[in-house]
């Protein structure tokens, strides 16, 4: 780390803790030329997901979007905000532990699906007439029998 004050590149680090409870670590270090002290803050560098849309658009990942989705397929649904919550942030992790910094939405909605279809078969029916845009009753009722046949 370059010193701030004569950008000598050696210091040593004289005392660490945490900070923004836990997301970030500030560090007191100490220019070993000119013994002046100076705070460095340490975060995680977080890489924006790319979401690759139908149209073949591109934009950033914006859990809120998959939030307000989750919401409305779970509407009058005995489905807390605390498990929506918990769904996105194990969807998130498996984005962000993935190598690739691009993902399709249909793979997002697949995910979705997978999770709600182990919390609640309603929402998740719901949820899927959206996503895969049911044009008629045999597509709707298809997807229902491959529901009732996974049990």
């Amino acid at each position: 780390m370059k010193c701030p004050y004569c950008s000598f590149e050696e210091s040593k680090v004289i005392d660490s803790r945490p900070t923004d409870e836990g997301e970030r670590i500030r560090r007191r270090r100490e220019c070993l030329q000119c013994q002046k002290r100076f705070t460095t803050y340490e975060i995680i560098e977080s890489l924006p997901i790319v979401v690759i849309k139908k149209d073949k658009s591109r934009e950033v990942f914006n859990r809120d979007k998959l939030l307000n989705g989750l919401l409305r397929a779970c509407e009058k649904r005995p489905v807390s905000l605390e498990d929506l919550e918990n769904m996105i942030d194990d969807i998130e992790s498996v984005i962000q532990n993935s190598l690739d910094r691009e993902i399709s939405s249909e793979k997002i909605g697949e995910l979705a699906m997978d999770k709600l279809k182990d919390i609640d078969e309603v929402a998740y029916v719901r949820f899927a007439s959206v996503y895969r845009q049911f044009k008629d009753i045999g597509t709707f009722m298809s997807e229902l029998s491959k529901l009732l046949n996974s049990k």
